[in-house]
């Protein structure tokens, strides 16, 4: 019976000892606000997107994919996606290697200039390249003298796109290369290895998931592209129009399930991208920590 009652006293202590944490009020609210921020901005509009073009069964779905018009529109992304993107890439590499590894006069304004196309609207970026390469523009003469077609044209759209996607390869290899270091590659030379194989053997394993992570992100952002490709290529349905202008031009002709069905693609690349981007980034992680091991 002691024992008995000198447990219940210790435990009739130790509850009073335990401290009822009061509700974070500020954090629930924060909380909240944010979630249906998201829900209203994000989560609502990309499911009407999928429900409108789903309305009316998946049969219409495909039927509106098998449109010519679509078809080519999707077809003219994919080109200059696959034009733009590996273009990008080893500029990327070349000017994050450069602005990593050197210290040269200007390497601050170098920097300053690869954030050019993140400042700049796309829509002025196109008029940039149509004041270039215009009819009327500095080199307009020319080309026109030798049947050279920049705008609306694809070399006008790739190059529109490769400007608005220059950035992203080189912004997320440069820090991978700042925190890598020059140790191993140097060990590397002192072994008699070539510049090539420094390269392909011992700097590309190490910043390959910063690389991949970049090449994604350029990819995304080129295929839906609207404001810079809008301005240089005309909107020429069938010739010189791209997934992102279809779903524009489409909506505005009351086409709303085949612009719903172009919209659907295009989230459905996003969905893909974002996928991509948390493996990558898990990925990194993982090699952070066995590295740090």
């Amino acid at each position: 019976m002691a024992n008995l009652g000198s447990s219940l006293k210790a435990s009739s202590t130790a509850s009073q000892s335990v401290e009822v944490q009061p509700r974070d009020w500020s954090k629930i609210g924060l909380i909240t606000v944010a979630v249906l921020y998201l829900t209203l901005i994000l989560f609502i509009p990309a499911l009407n997107v999928f429900v409108q073009a789903f309305s009316k069964g998946i049969g219409p779905f495909f039927a509106n994919m098998s449109d010519p018009a679509f078809q080519s529109a999707a077809w003219l992304t994919f080109i200059i996606a696959a034009i733009a993107v590996p273009v990008n890439t080893v500029f990327g590499l070349c000017a994050a290697w450069m602005i990593a590894r050197k210290h040269f006069p200007g390497r601050a304004f170098v920097i300053s200039l690869l954030d050019v196309p993140f400042s700049v609207s796309p829509v002025v970026a196109g008029l940039m390249i149509v004041l270039l390469y215009g009819r009327n523009g500095w080199f307009g003469p020319f080309l026109e003298a030798h049947n050279i077609k920049i705008i609306f044209a694809l070399p006008g759209m790739v190059l529109a796109t490769a400007f608005v996607t220059l950035p992203f390869v080189a912004r997320e290899v440069i820090p991978v290369l700042e925190e890598a270091g020059t140790d191993q590659e140097e060990a590397a030379q002192t072994l008699g290895a070539n510049n090539w194989q420094i390269f392909w053997r011992v700097t590309l394993p190490s910043i390959r998931w910063g690389l991949l992570y970049g090449v994604l992100l350029t990819n995304a952002r080129a295929m839906g592209e609207f404001g810079a490709i809008s301005v240089v290529s005309g909107n020429i349905a069938s010739k010189t129009q791209t997934l992102p202008l279809f779903v524009e031009q489409a909506y505005k002709q009351y086409q709303t399930e085949a612009a719903f069905s172009a919209a659907v693609l295009l989230g459905l690349l996003a969905v893909v991208t974002l996928v991509l981007k948390e493996i990558l980034e898990r990925k990194t992680r993982i090699t952070e920590v066995k590295e740090e091991a």
